[in-house]
């Protein structure tokens, strides 16, 4: 199992759950993926690390706004979390929680994208991300999905330079961003894709979904782990389905947090 051990600025690192109920999902996603869930430092208010291997690959932590659903949240590591933070209100998006520390462990912030899509940056320091990726059982994707097509990828070439990378011509058509900046990259094989961008275009979509970021996990069996989400007592929002990269499906938890899992095609891994 390779290890991540650095992440470009710009690129997706971490993913963590805010969620009503810590315990419950910890015994879910354990079943579900094996993650071993430790409690972190008493100061850490409650923040669980998931390892795979003893290795970080998510976070589970206590839902920080009561009145909000429980989600999977989307970092993406930033050279500086306060000039980021600048610059993302420069280019129209909005800073939810302005920078702070995190213990040692790093520095983040919340914002929300010219489209209100919310994600957050984080500023490494120990904790520089997911040690693992793009294997069973860890994040291998993270995607916009949004009704803001134009917007969005303009956002987000000004605020991390990604360049847009589109799969046709037509409003609906699915959109990779690549980095534009030299440096180590996280993927392995040295792809410089880091994300996608996924059109809400037709009726398919629910009028009251708003724009979001959404996070995959990969899976080695794609139908097997629908069977257990249920099992577990989670739900199938949708059931497996071939697309281009292999078979998804996108799942919620016993909680409501939704979430995708996926298993690639050899050729698309």
């Amino acid at each position: 199992m390779p290890h991540v051990t650095a992440y470009a600025p710009g690129s997706p690192s971490w993913v963590d759950l805010g969620t009503p109920d810590p315990d419950a999902a910890a015994t879910f996603y354990g079943g579900l993926f094996g993650w071993t869930i430790v409690a972190g430092p008493k100061e850490s208010g409650g923040y669980r690390m998931c390892l795979l291997d003893d290795q970080p690959v998510a976070g589970i932590g206590p839902q920080p706004n009561p009145d909000m659903p429980p989600w999977w949240m989307s970092y993406i590591t930033v050279a500086d979390a306060d000039r980021s933070a600048a610059t993302i209100e420069a280019a129209g998006g909005m800073v939810v929680v302005a920078p702070m520390d995190v213990l040692d462990v790093g520095r983040m912030a919340v914002a929300r994208d010219v489209a209100g899509a919310v994600f957050s940056i984080w500023q490494p320091r120990s904790h520089i991300g997911a040690h693992v990726v793009n294997e069973p059982n860890t994040l291998c994707w993270n995607e916009l999905t949004t009704r803001a097509k134009g917007e969005s990828i303009e956002f987000y070439r000004a605020v991390f330079d990604w360049h847009a990378q589109a799969h046709g011509d037509a409003p609906g058509d699915y959109v990779e961003f690549h980095l534009r900046t030299a440096g180590p990259t996280a993927l392995p094989g040295g792809d410089s894709a880091i994300a996608g961008l996924m059109p809400m275009v037709g009726d398919m979509w629910p009028a009251e979904l708003p724009n979001h970021w959404m996070v995959y996990f990969a899976t080695e069996d794609v139908d097997d782990a629908v069977v257990r989400v249920n099992d577990l007592g989670g739900s199938v929002s949708v059931p497996p389905t071939e697309i281009p990269p292999g078979r998804f499906a996108v799942v919620n938890d016993p909680q409501g947090a939704v979430f995708s899992l996926l298993t690639f095609r050899p050729d698309a891994a």
